[in-house]
């Protein structure tokens, strides 16, 4: 208990209340980009992930990801409910801080991860399967793959491999996950013949704007303390976002010959997906390139690449599968011990072999993910069916699925 200092501590938990708020702006942004008929349930996508993954993590999922380590495969049911993560420190993830504050800090980024993938299917899936679905992606998936990246053990961390708070975790297995869901589910009905257009663009940007400040404590928190490398951190993620907002607006303005809202919008959460992985590790000028990187090519992606041949409903593959693994190889050049000198030097400081483990670590993570992801959708839609009827995505995923409508105007 001497070993415990305040400051970490108090830093640590605000950050995982940021983190926390995420995933309701999440909801936000995911939310006005539907139609409005949809609105209710892709809210819903992210709000009841609070409650499922909570519960999860607590049971089980904490102690798999980062419990005593099995073969640097996963962790062992140690700590399953908790058993042995008490409010005394744990020197092998967080010296100063409760081993409990450490968890629930890891439990939000457990819980958005899954969230994150629902932008892909949005106003096509049938809510029951959605959560048995996600269950299982976030034990099987997310679960070992937070073990080998992050945890004492882990077999991506020993061959070292960086990711300062979720590029590959988070992102890269979301984002990856989020295309195979696209192309196993279908396109939407009418999709590419009817207007699909976003029902409330000023929910899109509060969601934004939250998700913006939520991210501080994503990246910053993930130092664990109150010192110099949170403050780093901190300066890198907005510069990311502010550069990659710009190079995104930019690029559509040129293209389109008009500045859009939700293309400022989406090249915030652009940079900041890609900033993640190397917000610990990188300088502020390095941080502004990867930005202006990720605002371009994911840019790029979205609008050339996969729009109008997958119905990736909410641009999930191209904002965070390829901004995660843009941020997580650029981690390999712009790394540099004098940021971080628990991390490692990349190639821009002589290092050319750390590129290597980040190309090998997001071709390792972004195939497991798939795989696994392609697997837990067959099972589920054979046990239960994983889209709607066509009846009932007409009707609305709100009304269909939950009985309920967002709005009611007039009388």
């Amino acid at each position: 208990m001497d070993m415990i200092n305040g400051a970490d501590t108090v830093w640590v938990l605000l950050s995982a209340a940021l983190v926390m708020l995420m995933t309701p702006a999440l909801g936000l942004f995911y939310g006005g980009m539907v139609r409005q008929k949809n609105v209710l349930s892709t809210l819903m996508h992210s709000f009841f992930m609070l409650a499922l993954i909570s519960v999860q993590w607590v049971l089980f999922g904490y102690s798999l990801a980062f419990g005593p380590d099995v073969g640097g495969v996963i962790g062992s049911l140690e700590w399953a409910g908790l058993r042995n993560v008490g409010i005394e420190p744990n020197p092998t993830y967080a010296a100063t801080i409760p081993h409990q504050a450490f968890m629930i800090y890891q439990m939000m980024f457990a819980v958005i991860t899954p969230a994150l993938i629902s932008g892909a299917f949005a106003e096509r899936k049938r809510f029951k399967s959605f959560v048995i679905f996600s269950l299982a992606w976030s034990t099987l998936i997310y679960a070992p793959v937070a073990h080998w990246v992050w945890a004492d053990g882990g077999w991506l961390r020993s061959l070292g491999a960086l990711d300062f708070a979720g590029g590959t975790v988070v992102h890269i297995t979301s984002g990856v996950s989020a295309l195979v869901c696209a192309l196993v589910l279908g396109r939407r009905s009418g999709y590419g013949k009817e207007a699909m257009e976003p029902h409330d663009t000023t929910m899109t940007v509060i969601g934004t704007a939250l998700l913006w400040f939520g991210w501080f404590g994503f990246n910053a928190g993930s130092s664990l303390g109150a010192g110099g490398l949170a403050v780093s951190a901190f300066v890198n993620t907005n510069s990311a976002a502010a550069m990659a907002m710009l190079a995104w607006m930019t690029a559509g303005w040129i293209q389109h010959k008009r500045p859009s809202v939700l293309g400022a919008s989406a090249g915030a959460v652009a940079g900041l997906v890609a900033i993640t992985p190397a917000a610990g590790f990188v300088t502020p000028m390095a941080s502004l390139i990867i930005g202006f990187l990720a605002g371009g090519i994911c840019y790029f992606v979205v609008e050339n690449l996969v729009r109008g041949r997958v119905d990736d409903a909410l641009d999930v593959f191209g904002v965070h599968g390829v901004g995660g693994v843009l941020g997580a190889i650029l981690v390999g050049v712009f790394a540099t011990k004098s940021i971080n000198p628990a991390g490692a030097d990349g190639v821009l400081s002589g290092n050319f072999s750390q590129l290597g483990v980040q190309a090998l670590t997001v071709g390792i993570v972004a195939i497991y993910a798939a795989g696994m992801t392609w697997g837990i959708l067959k099972v589920v839609d054979l046990l239960f069916g994983i889209r709607v009827s066509e009846a009932e995505e007409e009707q609305g995923l709100d009304s269909s699925q939950h009985g309920e409508v967002a709005y009611r105007m007039g009388s």
